[in-house]
């Protein structure tokens, strides 16, 4: 993964809700989340835990080795086992569905993808081919992911077509923009310039499905702020950029050393 690790940045979690949104546009996701049993996967119970969780995800996809994928995937599995729709549920879904877990890819894939060209520069289709793992770190197979990036393009936009936020899921991820799974304490001086991030990373097929305005002023503000950002990001040396991935990677090895649970 010598390639997709140039596309972690730390500066990336100023999109991280932004692709949450994204992920849980499809409503098999976003109810599989909403309706989950796992507890401790739950973002407005345990915060801190749901963020190291996803955060390590995405570092041993990116960084990891092929057995620390293999260790962290049987943890995710362990919890996703529990993740299937019932019978009232307003809509089918199954944690190993890996059609969904594929949009999931992708739509973090997009993440990285805007992240780099933000703050690194520089043409993404270097690590395009490795970024399949961020899919095949579970259940999608290999040959699922789309075989360049123009077919990346043409899934994209399918996948556009079947993006739909009714008023239960956007209410999840109002809360989510609001920063309401944190204490009001902590989540109202951020709230604000939260919101305004989050919008910004939208496409706008999502912010529409999420109501969210955003204006040609809005759009100015944002590109300022990210080729700032991106200033002195360009700066950094590349311990310090990957901050937190590479910590999470370090205490998932930590985790296997001691025998700890990873998720």
């Amino acid at each position: 993964m010598t390639a997709l690790r140039d596309a972690v940045v730390g500066a990336g979690l100023l999109a991280g809700s932004a692709n949450v949104i994204m992920q849980l546009s499809r409503a098999p996701v976003g109810y599989g989340v909403l309706e989950s049993k796992v507890d401790s996967g739950n973002l407005f119970r345990h915060p801190v835990k749901r963020t190291r969780t996803t955060l390590t995800y995405l570092a041993v996809a990116t960084m990891g080795t092929d057995a620390e994928r293999a260790a962290y995937r049987r943890g995710v599995n362990e919890a996703h086992a529990q993740v299937h729709s019932s019978a009232e549920s307003p809509v089918a879904y199954n944690a190993f569905d890996t059609d969904l877990q594929l949009w999931v890819a992708a739509c973090l894939y997009k993440g990285f993808e805007d992240v780099y060209l933000a703050f690194v520069g520089g043409e993404p289709a270097h690590f395009y081919g490795e970024a399949a793992a961020l899919g095949t770190t579970l259940q999608v197979r290999p040959e699922m992911w789309p075989a360049d990036r123009a077919a990346f393009e043409e899934y994209w936009a399918a996948g556009l077509a079947e993006v739909s936020v009714d008023d239960t899921v956007r209410r999840y991820l109002t809360d989510i923009v609001d920063l309401r799974f944190l204490h009001p304490v902590v989540a109202a001086p951020g709230r604000r310039f939260h919101r305004f991030v989050t919008t910004g990373f939208l496409p706008q097929r999502f912010r529409d499905e999420m109501r969210l305005p955003w204006t040609a002023a809005d759009q100015r503000r944002f590109d300022a702020l990210l080729a700032a950002v991106g200033r002195v990001t360009r700066l950094l040396p590349a311990t310090v950029r990957r901050f937190p991935f590479n910590l999470c990677l370090w205490d998932l090895r930590r985790r296997l050393r001691t025998g700890r649970p990873l998720v």
